[in-house]
C-alpha cells in the first residue's frame, strides 16, 4: 500500500496569504485528493446552489478552524511547523502499516491519503482540540489546534482512525441500519488498537475523561439500547447529552462521549476475557464481542 500525506502546512501557509478566493483554493486544492471520499459520504466539493451543502459546510460541521481565521490558524501552523507534524504523521502510518502486514490483516485500498487539518478549538472542546475520520478505506483526515494535551496524542489518534480503515475493509457500515452495539465495538475496537501501538497513556478523553461512577451508569443505559438502530438515534448514545443538543439528536442521559468510553471498555473486557489480541478481535462480528465480554453481564 503507498502511503501519501497532504502537505497540508504549505497549503493552509498558501491560503492564509489570499485574500480572495479562499473558499475555492481549499475546495479544489485542499480537499480535491480526498474528492472521492467526499463524494462516498455525498458531500460535493462545490454545491449547486449558493450557500448549499458542499465540503467548507461539512469542514465546518466536523470542526475544522474556519478558513477565514488567518490569526488563530497561523499560530497553530506555528505550532505544528515547530514539532515537524507531517513527519511524526508519516511514520506513525508506516507504523500502522507494518503492524497490519505482521499479524495478516489488510485495508482494501491501494493507496492511503493522509490530510491533517487545522481543528476550530472551541468546537472541539470537548475533544481537547483533536479529532479524526477514517471510515472510508483509503482515507485519513484528522484535525487538531496543537495544544499540551493533544500534541503527544498524534500517533494515537492517527492509529484511532487508521484501525476504522481496517475494519471497515472487512465490515460494511450502513448509515440507516448501524445499531448502538455496532458502533460501540466500531470505536472500541479503534481505540484498544490505539493503546496496544502508543499505550494507553496516550488514549483520548473520550475514553478517560469519565468518572468510574458515571462509566458504570452509563454501562447500565447502554446495555438496554444496544439494538437501537439508525445514526441519528446511535449519535446520541454515542455523543452523549452536550453534542445532542448541538447537533438536534434526543437526549438519553448520557455524558460526552459515553458510547465511545463504554466501547472501548467492552472490547477490553472481551480481550481480557478470552485472551484475545486486536488483530484476532479485529475480524470478528459485533455480536460476538459484546455477547462475550462481561462488561454487560
Amino acid at each position: 500500500m503507498k502511503i501519501i500525506v497532504e502537505d497540508t502546512l504549505k497549503q493552509y501557509e498558501t491560503l492564509f496569504s489570499m485574500d480572495s478566493e479562499r473558499e475555492n483554493y481549499f475546495r479544489f486544492s485542499m480537499m480535491k485528493p480526498f474528492e472521492e471520499m467526499w463524494n462516498t459520504i455525498n458531500v460535493p466539493l462545490k454545491a449547486k446552489q449558493p450557500n448549499g451543502y458542499d465540503v467548507i459546510s461539512a469542514a465546518k460541521m466536523l470542526g475544522y478552524l474556519d478558513i477565514s481565521s488567518t490569526k488563530a490558524g497561523e499560530e497553530a501552523l506555528a505550532k505544528l511547523k515547530a514539532i515537524n507534524v507531517l513527519e511524526t504523521a508519516a511514520q506513525t502510518l508506516h507504523q500502522c502499516l507494518q503492524y497490519i502486514e505482521n499479524n495478516q490483516l489488510q485495508i482494501k485500498a491501494d493507496t492511503l491519503k493522509f490530510g491533517m487539518y487545522l481543528a476550530d478549538p472551541e468546537k472541539l472542546r470537548l475533544q481537547k482540540g483533536y479529532c479524526g475520520f477514517g471510515g472510508i478505506p483509503g482515507f485519513i483526515q484528522t484535525s487538531i489546534y496543537p495544544n499540551s494535551y493533544n500534541i503527544p496524542r498524534i500517533p494515537s489518534i492517527i492509529a484511532h482512525e487508521f484501525h476504522h480503515n481496517i475494519r471497515f475493509s472487512y465490515f460494511d457500515w450502513n448509515h440507516g441500519n448501524v445499531t448502538v452495539g455496532d458502533y460501540l465495538i466500531i470505536e472500541g475496537l479503534a481505540e484498544s488498537f490505539a493503546k496496544e501501538l502508543y499505550g494507553e497513556e496516550l488514549l483520548g478523553p473520550w475514553v478517560t475523561s469519565m468518572e468510574e461512577e458515571d462509566l458504570e451508569y452509563s454501562i447500565a443505559v447502554l446495555k438496554n439500547s444496544l439494538d437501537i438502530q439508525g445514526f441519528a438515534s446511535v449519535s446520541s448514545y454515542m455523543f452523549g447529552d452536550t453534542f445532542a443538543a448541538e447537533q438536534g439528536y434526543p437526549p438519553v442521559g448520557l455524558s460526552p462521549f459515553a458510547g465511545y468510553a463504554v466501547g472501548y471498555h467492552a472490547v477490553q473486557s472481551f480481550m481480557k476475557k478470552n485472551r484475545v489480541g486486536i488483530h484476532e478481535a479485529t475480524l470478528l462480528p459485533t455480536d460476538e464481542i459484546l455477547s462475550n465480554c462481561e462488561l454487560f453481564s
